[in-house]
């Protein structure tokens, strides 16, 4: 890798990305793609390891022909996909979005590899990687006593979001297959930790905590995911990136299931120690159970053992750990989430939740 593309890298898994590979290869320059909607922000890469080799445009993955002249100007010969709408209940309100950006988008980027690399060759195709990441929830709902979902599970989405990804995820190995662009994938669980914009359930339940405010919890709260700390992610990308190979795709998870409600308490146990002087301690006093959304899938769960047999990778953050970090981490940078916690968003949340369920709890 020597010129890389990565999109929604102001986001919150994509910065994070951004920051790491800049951090372990002096060599590498990134360009950082984001059309800096309401989950992306340029906060999200201040102190960047090294400025001279990193790039920021706005744009969106649809454009065609800016996609296109990046890749030419900058010489990409890696294009890490991360840019999607990724909320599940925004999905089931409005899903036009998300086929737009997660579907069109994909397909775009893929178009856009295609001339560059094995019409024009802009580069040596031979050197080239187009890796593309997926969600678990593209598998849809597992059995109690079902095995956890490998890389060749059938896909059986749920959600609009969830169907986008999956539609994503074929799209991009038919270009594999049938034109020979060099495609890799990898399916990660829930992610969590600093910089996560506050709809998804940790950071919501954090700053709600914070806030006295009721913490929501759909159904029975038994709902089944697998947490990942972000940086372990990062981690497992760069892995892939350097030593995974086109054609393969990769299950990234901790291999720990936990439900919304062992979460919740969780966090709010970790609020209590961490803010002992808080009001609103016991914080899971705050906790309520309401309707369950739509097809709210029951349990997710995967199985990484390719990525640590074959990469040598394994998570390397405990979810108590990454946790007590993501707490803290919001604790003390309350600035960035006044920015983050903009007009639009609260409004959107106000119209869509009051008294309906956790945002974000996919």
């Amino acid at each position: 890798m020597k010129s890389l593309l990565v999109t929604g890298g102001a986001g919150f898994i994509g910065s994070g990305l951004v920051h790491r590979l800049l951090a372990v290869d002096p060599s590498v320059h990134v360009v950082t793609l984001d059309a800096l909607t309401y989950a992306g922000s340029t906060a999200n890469l201040d102190n960047l390891p090294d400025l001279e080799r990193h790039r920021f445009v706005r744009g969106d993955v649809r454009d065609g022909p800016l996609v296109l002249r990046l890749l030419r100007e900058n010489a990409i010969d890696t294009i890490v996909h991360l840019a999607a709408e990724t909320h599940v209940d925004r999905s089931i309100a409005g899903p036009a979005p998300f086929v737009q950006t997660n579907l069109v988008g994909t397909f775009t980027l893929l178009e856009a590899a295609r001339q560059a690399w094995l019409s024009e060759r802009v580069v040596d195709p031979g050197v080239c990687r187009f890796h593309h990441v997926s969600t678990d929830e593209v598998f849809g709902s597992l059995e109690t006593d079902s095995p956890a979902a490998i890389e060749v599970t059938r896909y059986a989405p749920t959600s609009p979001y969830a169907a986008a990804k999956a539609g994503a995820d074929h799209l991009a190995w038919s270009y594999w297959r049938t034109y020979g662009l060099p495609v890799s994938l990898s399916i990660c669980s829930n992610n969590y930790g600093p910089r996560q914009f506050p709809e998804k359930l940790v950071p919501l339940v954090i700053l709600n905590a914070t806030r006295g405010q009721t913490l929501p919890l759909y159904g029975d709260g038994l709902h089944m995911r697998d947490w990942l700390y972000v940086d372990d992610h990062c981690d497992a990308l760069w892995r892939i990136l350097k030593l995974g190979r086109a054609g393969e795709a990769y299950n990234v998870c901790t291999g720990r299931g936990s439900t919304n409600l062992e979460i919740v308490r969780l966090i709010c146990a970790t609020l209590d120690r961490l803010a002992p002087d808080s009001p609103y301690a016991p914080h899971a006093s705050l906790v309520r159970f309401v309707a369950d959304r739509p097809a709210h899938d029951r349990r997710y769960a995967m199985d990484a053992s390719k990525l640590r047999q074959q990469l040598g990778w394994a998570p390397c953050e405990s979810l108590e750990g990454g946790l007590a970090r993501t707490v803290q981490w919001y604790l003390d940078h309350s600035e960035w989430v006044a920015a983050s916690s903009h007009e639009e968003h609260r409004a959107w949340l106000e119209r869509n939740y009051r008294g309906r369920g956790m945002a974000g709890s996919s």
